[in-house]
């Protein structure tokens, strides 16, 4: 969908819900919306899109921020105020509505110093959030998007071949030092920014779900965790696999590799449109289960991707929302053996008319390439 359409479509949904304009802040709706992602809690601009069809959204920008619209954002209309100030714009914006009473639909990356000069200077006003209008218009992605999102998992996967291929390379090395490897293919693959930072969890920091890296050496026998992902054209990938560099892993490692791996294609094989997206999850779930893994498994089954690394819809018990076509998210089953070691393996999916689609396609398989 075109940018101007875009911006039609969240006019429309303004006016339905009431609002007499929304005010982005840099981030992923600001990119959404307008090409432009903006440097969050560094430049004080503001986009405002007037509910009202015939007036064209404009940014509030300080001077300094001028020329970075110019060469990146779609939308070249401009209120430039001269001081990288909160207040300043917060008042430039009071001035454009015809009323002392606005009903302002404010971006949730909004932090308290710009909201706060807001509601100074428009103190009649009522602001609330615009997440429920942007999660809703953001979910379904189109073909410009899909395509983006598959060059973007295409060098995860290119990465992951490319560090799963180090063998006994990577035995010695700390997790800090792999992960800034990945990083670095990560750039010279295209990826222009990490859509998180990179995890490299071995041996016990493996059975840790939420744990990053740090400077514990990979040993032979170890269960490596590998999950990371880069932007490209604004699009996020995450991919996760587990890998033995070396050796031979501990004893119930196989069996819940099995466990996860079972869960994981039955997870991707259940995606298709009209089904709840709790259902997969469910899934996802008994499958682990029924290898004898349900105490380990300790998260939920995946999450939405887009232009953000994680956004709607949440893969989870309780998500009663129906799959639709356009809709993209990981399948991402993990157990963690307490002390011991973690298994994780997680792809891209994006919902078809039929079925899915797989945006990942490299190798699974805990051994090296």
């Amino acid at each position: 969908m075109a940018l101007d359409d875009r911006l039609t479509t969240l006019q429309h949904h303004l006016r339905k819900r009431g609002y007499d304009a929304a005010l982005l802040y840099p981030g992923p709706n600001l990119f959404y919306w307008t090409g432009f992602y903006g440097e969050p809690l560094d430049r004080h601009l503001l986009f405002v899109v007037p509910a009202e069809g015939e007036r064209e959204p404009w940014f509030v920008t300080p001077r300094k921020s001028l020329d970075q619209i110019r060469e990146n954002a779609r939308v070249q209309r401009t209120d430039v105020v001269d001081a990288n100030d909160p207040e300043a714009v917060a008042i430039r914006v009071a001035e454009s509505f015809d009323t002392d009473d606005p009903t302002i639909a404010l971006d949730d990356r909004m932090p308290f110093g710009v909201v706060q000069p807001l509601r100074q200077h428009i103190d009649d006003g009522t602001f609330e959030s615009v997440s429920p209008i942007t999660t809703e218009l953001r979910i379904r992605k189109d073909r410009g998007e899909i395509d983006a999102l598959r060059r973007s998992a295409t060098i995860a996967d290119e990465v992951s071949e490319a560090i799963r291929s180090l063998g006994e390379e990577a035995v010695g090395m700390t997790e800090a030092e792999l992960a800034a490897v990945i990083r670095a293919h990560l750039h010279r693959k295209g990826g222009t920014r990490l859509s998180f930072d990179v995890v490299v969890a071995s041996g016990p920091n493996a059975a840790r779900p939420y744990y990053r890296h740090g400077d514990r050496t990979i040993d032979a026998g170890d269960p490596v965790i590998l999950d990371f992902g880069t932007f490209f054209d604004g699009y996020a990938s995450d991919q996760t696999r587990t890998v033995v560099f070396s050796g031979d892993p501990p004893p119930s490692f196989e069996a819940a590799y099995d466990a996860v791996l079972d869960a994981f294609e039955a997870g991707v094989d259940a995606v298709e449109p009209g089904r709840l997206v709790e259902t997969i999850d469910h899934i996802v779930e008994s499958t682990i289960g029924e290898h004898g893994f349900a105490a380990q498994l300790v998260h939920a089954t995946g999450h939405g991707v887009g232009v953000e690394a994680h956004e709607p819809p949440s893969v989870e018990d309780g998500n009663r929302r129906t799959l639709e076509p356009g809709m993209v998210f990981s399948i991402e089953p993990g157990l963690y053996v307490e002390g011991e070691f973690g298994v994780r393996l997680e792809d891209l999916v994006v919902v078809t008319d039929e079925g899915c689609e797989r945006l990942n396609r490299s190798p699974k398989g805990w051994r090296p390439l």
